[in-house]
């Protein structure tokens, strides 16, 4: 059923949307024996230092975060590390990602690079980005 109704969702509508995950419950024993993970605190500062560096990025320009750079800045400031090139590509021709997705993957890897305080992206930045376009994988739902 799940996958019937993501097949009515059409490719242009979901390749806008930039992050989309599948969310399963998680099990009651890893519930009790999770550690406490990152504190709201830590998690808070690390976005406004990578809003911080977005504002310094785009601060002659109308634009203020990443997702909203045009192609021109996305090739100044979205240049991947070698690595992280050859990953996009093996997930482009493997997921039959559209030029729009592309363009959303290397957003978001931006800003993963920005909240981890890095100048460049890197591969691991580039994998955790194309994680999040969970939809464009057939396999989701089933």
């Amino acid at each position: 059923m799940v996958q019937k109704y993501l097949n009515r969702i059409s490719g242009p509508l979901l390749d806008r949307i930039d992050i989309h995950l599948e969310v399963v419950p998680v099990p009651f024993n890893q519930i009790t024996t999770m550690d406490p993970g990152e504190k709201s605190e830590i998690v808070r500062q690390r976005v406004i230092r990578a809003r911080d560096i977005q504002r310094e990025r785009f601060q002659n320009t109308e634009i203020y975060c990443n997702a909203q750079m045009s192609t021109k800045l996305m090739h100044q400031h979205c240049v991947p590390d070698v690595a992280g090139h050859l990953l996009l590509k093996m997930a482009m021709e493997k997921l039959g990602l559209s030029a729009r997705a592309y363009d959303r993957i290397l957003k978001v890897s931006r800003t993963i690079a920005d909240l981890d305080g890095f100048e460049s992206i890197e591969s691991e930045h580039i994998g955790e980005a194309i994680q999040y376009r969970s939809l464009d994988r057939e396999s989701w739902g089933a």
